[in-house]
């Protein structure tokens, strides 16, 4: 592994605009949650900031929407082959900052990469028709161009995943983009920056904006006439937020927000299956996924065995920073979101529901919070309601399918959803009825870079990654011809 201090030495820290770094007015520190230290001091942008960055965005716009698609994907495709080249300073990196085990910020660096290969394929296959009006007076002809300039806010817990699979559907597009990325793992942000100008991106495509002051930055660019495109991943409370000030101007917007996903296991499942996906669908990223399992709706008849072997499994996971080859649960993100995940457990106990290991700070400098079960969680608690995003599962009983299915959409999030089952018709009739954008059937994991990715209800608009992502990014033009 490489050292850090040498590797940290080669990261960009200033703003990168115009196919560049630049120095900012001042800095803000970011910190390995880990251990608290400081780990580089990074530029911090301001409001000019932001206009020079979508001055060069305009100005980059024409050339970049004029340029032949397969130029587009050749440099989409070299990213994606220089991404793979520097995979061990990708993950590294992204360990130091987020705090994940190394192995999981090495599974993040092949599937981050995955969407510039997936969209380098997409840019060459934007399709238009061309057909005979039906009343027979004249033809129509459909055509489909980028939308434009785009903005793109990014969140912490996948540092490059999140940003790859907006930037790289842009630009498949021929959009212009500068990137916000969050104030908490900017370090690898700008690392794809340097990517991105070794594999020839055209100065100006590409922006990236780390600041300690989001919307002293974003506001004026909501109000910039020629700002286009919004894309956020965060938040249901900021996307209410980011959405209202987007409706000033009518902008086009994706959001990718909270999520709330039901694990719900009958009473016919696997078990063995349905311990080994929950796992998976609960601790990748430590638990700090929007996708991750939140809540655990288990048949009575199967939940007591069930819980026992969630609990063994939980117990077994070795803590500790991400980068020593034997973690499999590092840090939380900061002190305050181990503090929420603290605060909603004991909101849980309070009403009744039962520790059956865990339940605590674990012990280190950073802010590491113990694997933890909760059973028989009742319905008042806060953790049923509210993203958890930490290492913590929490498990409520149901009798029936109808229960199960009824438990599983008590919320106003619609992200996705988990359900274990033998029986196929149950699967297909459940995955029917719940209320989500994404639904996996006796599987724990179910990202997939061909697969479109999003939600309903309060859980946001749109989609990206497959063959839908690239649509976010593109407008659709009707021509009227004799």
């Amino acid at each position: 592994m490489r050292d850090v201090a040498e590797l940290l030495a080669t990261v960009p820290t200033g703003l990168w605009i115009g196919g560049e770094q630049s120095p900012g007015v001042d800095t803000f520190a970011v910190h390995d949650p880990a251990t608290g230290a400081v780990l580089a001091e990074v530029a911090d942008a301001t409001a000019a900031d932001g206009a020079r960055a979508l001055d060069a965005a305009v100005a980059a716009q024409a050339g970049w929407a004029a340029a032949p698609a397969r130029d587009r994907s050749e440099i989409l495709r070299r990213a994606w082959e220089l991404i793979l080249e520097r995979r061990d300073d990708f993950a590294l990196l992204m360990t130091l900052e987020m705090g994940k085990p190394l192995a999981e910020s090495q599974g993040e660096v092949t599937y981050g990469a995955e969407f510039l290969r997936w969209f380098a394929e997409e840019a060459v296959r934007v399709n238009g028709r061309y057909t005979h009006s039906p009343s027979g007076n004249g033809r129509i002809l459909v055509t489909k161009g980028p939308v434009g300039p785009a903005l793109a806010i990014t969140p912490w817990n996948f540092p490059l995943a999140m940003g790859t699979r907006k930037i790289a559907p842009a630009f498949a597009a021929g959009c212009t983009m500068v990137v916000k990325p969050a104030a908490e793992t900017p370090l690898t942000m700008l690392a794809l920056g340097q990517v991105f100008a070794d594999a020839g991106l055209p100065p100006g495509v590409l922006s990236i904006l780390p600041t300690s002051h989001a919307a002293r930055l974003t506001d004026p660019m909501f109000a910039d006439h020629r700002l286009r495109k919004v894309t956020f991943t965060g938040s249901t409370a900021v996307g209410r937020i980011l959405l209202a000030q987007s409706a000033n101007r009518v902008l086009r917007t994706s959001m990718e927000l909270g999520g709330n996903a039901p694990f719900v296991v009958f009473a016919d499942a696997d078990l063995d299956a349905a311990i080994a996906g929950a796992m998976a669908a609960k601790m990748r990223n430590n638990g700090e996924a929007c996708t991750a399992a939140n809540r655990f709706h288990v048949d009575n008849a199967v939940r007591t065995a069930f819980t026992a072997r969630l609990t063994e499994r939980m117990r077994s996971l070795r803590i500790g920073p991400g980068h020593l080859d034997d973690v499999q649960v590092g840090p939380l993100i900061t002190a305050e979101q181990r503090d929420s995940v603290a605060d909603l457990v004991r909101d849980a106990v309070a009403k009744g529901a039962r520790v059956t290991t865990g339940g605590g700070y674990a012990p280190g400098p950073g802010w590491f919070y113990e694997p933890t079960v909760l059973d028989n969680v009742p319905a008042d608690a806060r953790i049923l309601r509210e993203e958890i995003f930490g290492p913590v599962a929490a498990i409520a009983g149901f009798d029936g399918e109808e229960a199960g299915i009824a438990a599983a959409n008590d919320t106003e999030f619609g992200l996705a959803a988990y359900i274990y089952t033998a029986d196929l018709g149950r699967a297909l009739r459940v995955a029917e009825a719940l209320e989500t954008g994404m639904v996996g059937v006796n599987r724990g994991i179910i990202s997939d870079v061909a697969a479109p990715f999003g939600g309903v209800k309060e859980s946001g608009l749109g989609r990206e990654a497959g063959t839908e992502g690239i649509e976010e990014y593109l407008e659709t033009k009707y021509i009227a011809l004799p």
